[in-house]
């Protein structure tokens, strides 16, 4: 039977039809345009990844100062190789949590005095749960001034389902504001620096604590597949609209 002889199929109304084209306009322009910002999403994750990669094997240039502090962002920033110069304050140091390739444990954050009296947080790295016992029995080092190289990274301030707790000494996120109210310190830099790992420390069977350069660099970049889901939702928009224009028009002659 063909398909003008099924018993009860009649041609669709003039409103059915302006519903059904108005509803495929729709659909179809916003999948286009999905997949089209799509393509702009993927020249900019590329672009990003592309000048994170140059800033993080670039040679080290100097830490940002004072008057250079308020133009400091992740879009001109984040992951900067930079230089340290000063004298770490031991005993204003705070530990937080941290999860690594070595396992739970903690993230040592100890302020670096600077010559011209400011401060810039440094991440020294991994510390295993038992290191110096936790309450920091272990002999500070390194002592009086120091150099260090690292990337610059940007404050955090929130962590899904935990918050900070400086009352009870309880840190989840790198957030440079708290951590500085905490432990009493003035002219701090909005930043802080990750630190570099010492020379052959991350070889196998080699873990000197603190454990520098673990800093993790990853940015998923999925809008290839994005772009193409949406493209092709567009073009079955496109296939579905085809196939009712040929129905109508067998319906109508089949009249």
């Amino acid at each position: 039977m063909s398909v003008a002889e099924e018993p009860g199929r009649q041609p669709r109304g003039p409103v059915a039809l302006t519903l059904l084209a108005l509803l495929g306009v729709v659909l179809f322009a916003g999948f286009v345009a999905l997949g089209t910002w799509q393509v702009y999403r993927l020249g900019w994750k590329r672009d990003l990844i592309a000048r994170v990669d140059a800033r993080v094997h670039a040679p080290p240039v100097a830490a940002p100062g004072p008057p250079q502090w308020p133009g400091v962002d992740a879009a001109s920033s984040e992951y900067r190789h930079v230089e340290l110069h000063g004298t770490f304050l031991h005993d204003r140091q705070t530990l937080v949590w941290a999860a690594t390739d070595f396992g739970s444990g903690y993230w040592l954050m100890t302020p670096l005095q600077q010559d011209d009296g400011s401060i810039v947080l440094v991440n020294r790295g991994f510390v295993p749960p038992d290191w110096c016992g936790i309450k920091g029995g272990c002999a500070p080092s390194p002592t009086g001034e120091t150099t260090l190289t690292g990337l610059l990274r940007i404050s955090e301030t929130t962590r899904p389902f935990r918050h900070n707790d400086p009352v009870r000494n309880s840190w989840y996120t790198r957030d440079v504001v708290a951590i500085a109210t905490a432990r009493g310190l003035t002219h701090v830099a909005p930043y802080f620096v990750d630190e570099d790992a010492a020379p052959g420390t991350l070889e196998a069977g080699k873990h000197a604590w603190p454990q520098g350069g673990l800093t993790v660099i990853s940015f998923p970049n999925n809008h290839l597949s994005y772009l193409i889901t949406w493209y092709v939702l567009a073009l079955m928009v496109l296939a579905a609209g085809v196939f009712v224009v040929r129905d109508e028009r067998r319906l109508r002659r089949g009249r």
